[in-house]
């Protein structure tokens, strides 16, 4: 992928996460006004919802801007953990936000209160469509992106959390029966819980330096002894994601006595090849003496 490309990416997710926070303001702003006119505790439990996304998008909108600004002499890879250091805080906001709906559903499950249903329904109506819009913004530039994907598991769980408020009214103005409103609400918590989990274990897994989950380290020191002809043995490999896409490599590569202009044709292949096959475009590969090595066993 192309520098250019790159930062095109960038700016785009950038105007898009602004959007999404201008669009759940607006939302937010509508709902409170709304819960407190239709006495709907649903609508004003669903503003507060909103505030704390909208207050999660903003860590995701300045996380993207840090991880633009070039590399420091302390910070030699940028800031591009940034953004995963947000999805992590993210994470964890989005399971203390169900735990808060979660007791806020019980309180509504003892002492269900009476609403004005009509206009209950018509904000909530203009909430998921303004919840919908926000998600549609961020889908399209959330693949392969934990910082994006966080801020869209906030959007999706607004727009659930919008239709089961229009849902619950639906049913409480035909049945009556406000005790659907708390259940709803209990099952968009556990789908929230399960997401933020998922999501929490991705952006931990980064920060603790694992190998990237799509690698297999042996398969990359296999790939590297049968198609890299020159190279007798791999060890000392070490892989781990720098942020989103972005994968590192560092290994001890057994080769045999060589020039310098020949270990560096081996290196372009080796660096060539676990770019194509694993895509990791950041190794750091140390060549050892096949003849300094066999003499030293000896």
């Amino acid at each position: 992928m192309s520098l250019e490309h790159t930062h095109h990416n960038r700016i785009v997710k950038i105007s898009r996460l602004r959007l999404a926070i201008a669009f759940t303001g607006l939302g937010m702003v509508i709902e409170i006004i709304g819960g407190f006119m239709s006495n709907s505790l649903a609508l004003i439990s669903d503003a507060g919802h909103m505030l704390t996304h909208m207050f999660a998008l903003g860590m995701s909108y300045f996380a993207l801007l840090l991880s633009g600004r070039p590399a420091t002499k302390k910070r030699t890879y940028g800031y591009y953990r940034a953004e995963v250091l947000a999805a992590f805080i993210n994470g964890i906001v989005l399971i203390l936000i169900s735990f808060y709906l979660i007791y806020e559903a019980i309180l509504r499950f003892i002492s269900p209160e009476p609403i004005k249903i009509s206009e209950m329904l018509l904000v909530a109506v203009i909430g998921l469509a303004i919840n919908g819009t926000s998600t549609f913004l961020l889908a399209k530039v959330s693949n392969h992106d934990l910082n994006i994907r966080s801020a869209l598991l906030h959007e999706i769980g607004d727009m659930i959390s919008s239709v089961a408020v229009v849902a619950a009214g639906i049913i409480i103005f035909y049945t009556g029966n406000y005790i659907v409103d708390p259940i709803l609400s209990l099952f968009i918590c556990l789908l929230i819980i399960i997401w933020a989990v998922k999501l929490l274990i991705d952006s931990g897994n980064i920060l603790l330096e694992s190998a990237p989950k799509h690698l297999d380290i042996d398969a990359v020191i296999a790939a590297l002894k049968s198609e890299i002809k020159g190279v007798y043995e791999v060890h000392h490999v070490h892989a781990w994601t720098i942020s989103s896409s972005m994968y590192a490599l560092t290994a001890h590569v057994v080769i045999e006595d060589c020039s310098i202009s020949q270990a560096n044709e081996l290196l372009k292949h080796i660096n060539n090849l676990v770019k194509e096959k694993f895509h990791i475009s950041h190794t750091n590969i140390q060549f050892e003496c096949l003849i300094k090595k066999e003499a030293h066993h000896g």
